[in-house]
């Protein structure tokens, strides 16, 4: 299964899921990311909370979706559209599913604010992450409304 990470820029919460979820996925599972309007660039300090935390960063690069190497699955699109932010919606035949994540990118304040936000987007999609592959894949990829549910769920779960 090929799970796309989906935001606006591909340089942050995208990224860091895509690495997070490959880290923790056993075989057979796969993430990548992309964005509608990628920045070109991954974040400082997306490549610098991934390394702290024991994640490959080898790879890791912020691309549009219309450069993905296989047809995803799933798509989950982290944008916060609660925000105002526009969230870009992919038009192929994947199933897909928001969870919504404040763009750390865009905080202000000291350097340790700035750092608290990534720390925080990092352990929210880490935790939704954690959940998705708790899933029973067997049973749930044979009913695609019971996975989206399930995938919808957890993309209202907080830290």
């Amino acid at each position: 299964m090929n799970v796309l990470f989906l935001c606006t820029g591909n340089s942050c919460r995208s990224i860091l899921a895509e690495a997070t979820f490959n880290h923790l996925a056993p075989a057979g599972l796969r993430a990548m990311s992309a964005g509608s309007h990628p920045t070109g660039t991954v974040h400082p300090r997306s490549l610098a909370l991934l390394r702290r935390e024991g994640i490959s960063v080898e790879g890791l690069s912020s691309k549009s979706w219309e450069a993905l190497p296989v047809v995803p699955d799933v798509v989950i699109t982290v944008c916060a559209s609660a925000a105002g932010e526009t969230c870009p919606a992919y038009l192929g035949p994947a199933l897909r599913s928001h969870w919504g994540v404040e763009d750390p990118a865009k905080a202000t304040g000291s350097e340790r604010e700035i750092d608290r936000a990534f720390e925080t987007a990092y352990r929210l999609l880490r935790h939704r992450i954690e959940a998705f592959l708790a899933l029973p894949p067997d049973r749930l990829s044979h009913d695609p409304v019971a996975f989206k549910r399930e995938l919808d769920r957890i993309g209202e779960m907080s830290v």
